[in-house]
């Protein structure tokens, strides 16, 4: 069957593509809808070059799994505009503005993850769940001087993950507050509030906030290169590839992937489930009369949040999926906060519900580009409200949420919170 025959209406397609919709929740309805009608369509949105949209968690999986089939290196992995990703394609010879794990393929990609691996295994992570657990105290405090009234987004779900991944990766203290801006920077260019300021084309804001990164990691990769020492920045400085040092590009991809990536979705996750734990106190009676199901309330939180929306996929060569023609070059809008709420995999999808078992979400991916930083995610989330539940009795609004007005990633912006403090 050819895409014509299954074209997305143009109102659900509109809403695919209106970064408003993702932080009003406009976006849930559609894609229910595309479920339940056209789990694998064709948008046309106005401005934007075609693209298949698969909703549904199986075929998800599916397109994951073959990923020789549908790359992530021939166009961008995050949905542009027709004019966008045509200059990005023009300024940058074709190469893009970063070239990180998540924008390659094999042979390149099973290599480049084996440089960071081991640092983000379990066992790994064990030796550091001390000094995770002091940093989430640390946090916690905040919460307790203020008499339990926070924004629990600017004030702890930001700073925690934050100041974990960069003691990873060895960044002063002192420059935590230029990463979180230039990571809200970076995912959030159409936010009226995270936007870089004084920049109104998107494409020109986001090559800036690279820039001020190379600026920045160009120094760390200097120094690691001279001094190295035991942390993530020497590993990557330091890094060879088929015996051959890597280039300035892949070390600068390789540490914006990690300063980003590897705190704001944990960030989301952690204000996603607070919010939900506001709005369902049952769940919170719940999880602080059992607090053993603190990991299945972290899963939870991070299905419900699915801060990744989607990556886009490039069909390498003619194939079909679920009985759909898919052409060579064609692209594909994989829908992550859809798939966690198939109702053919989550039982009453659209509750919060902190023993959900199994929980067989895709918020991490599928596949080879499984997030290479889940365990840590979930091991601070974790940490994070084993401190939280010890110190508050209650928790609730304390004012309206706000979420990120974004397409691509996003999450929770604001979120006054008032607990009852032991």
């Amino acid at each position: 069957m050819s895409a014509a025959n299954h074209a997305i209406p143009d109102n659900i397609a509109a809403v695919l593509t209106d970064p408003a919709a993702y932080a009003d929740h406009r976006i849930f309805d559609a894609y229910r809808w595309l479920r339940a009608n056209e789990p694998l369509g064709m948008a046309s949105p106005r401005g934007f070059n075609p693209f298949w949209v698969v909703t549904r968690h199986a075929d998800i999986q599916t397109v994951s799994q073959q990923s020789q089939v549908f790359r992530s290196s021939d166009r961008p992995v995050a949905l542009l505009s027709r004019k966008a990703e045509a200059r990005i394609e023009a300024e940058t010879g074709g190469n893009g503005l970063l070239r990180s794990l998540v924008q390659m393929d094999a042979p390149d990609h099973p290599k480049f993850r084996a440089l960071t691996q081991k640092w983000f295994t379990p066992g790994n992570l064990r030796s550091i769940e001390g000094k995770i657990r002091d940093i989430a105290k640390s946090y916690v405090d905040r919460l307790a001087m203020s008499g339990g009234h926070c924004d629990f987004v600017s004030e702890i779900a930001l700073g925690f993950p934050l100041r974990v991944v960069m003691s990873i990766l060895g960044v002063d203290p002192h420059d935590e507050p230029k990463m979180l801006r230039l990571t809200q920077e970076f995912f959030g260019a159409k936010d009226p509030d995270n936007a870089r300021k004084g920049q109104n084309d998107g494409v020109t804001a986001l090559s800036d906030v690279v820039s001020e990164f190379g600026e920045f990691f160009s120094s760390v990769i200097a120094n690691r290169r001279a001094k190295p020492c035991d942390d993530l920045a020497s590993v990557i400085a330091n890094a060879q590839i088929d015996g051959n040092p890597i280039s300035d590009l892949d070390a600068l991809s390789y540490f914006v992937t990690i300063a980003t990536a590897g705190h704001d979705t944990t960030s989301s996750s952690s204000a996603g489930g607070m919010w939900a734990l506001c709005e369902h106190p049952e769940q919170f009676d719940k999880l602080k009369a059992t607090p053993t199901l603190i990991s299945g309330f972290v899963d939870e939180a991070i299905r419900w949040s699915t801060p990744v929306k989607h990556f886009m996929r490039t069909a390498a060569a003619d194939t079909e999926l679920d009985g759909r023609r898919i052409r060579r070059g064609d692209w594909l809008m994989l829908c992550y906060a859809s798939a966690n709420r198939d109702e053919a995999v989550f039982q009453d999808p659209d509750a919060f519900r902190i023993d959900r078992s199994p929980n067989r979400h895709l918020a991490f991916g599928y596949g080879p580009h499984l997030c290479l930083g889940q365990y840590l995610a979930k091991l601070e989330m974790r940490i994070l409200f084993e401190e939280l539940l010890q110190r508050i009795s209650s928790v609730a609004l304390d004012g309206p949420g706000a979420m990120t007005v974004s397409w691509f990633v996003n999450g929770p912006k604001r979120l006054p919170v008032r607990c009852q403090l032991h």
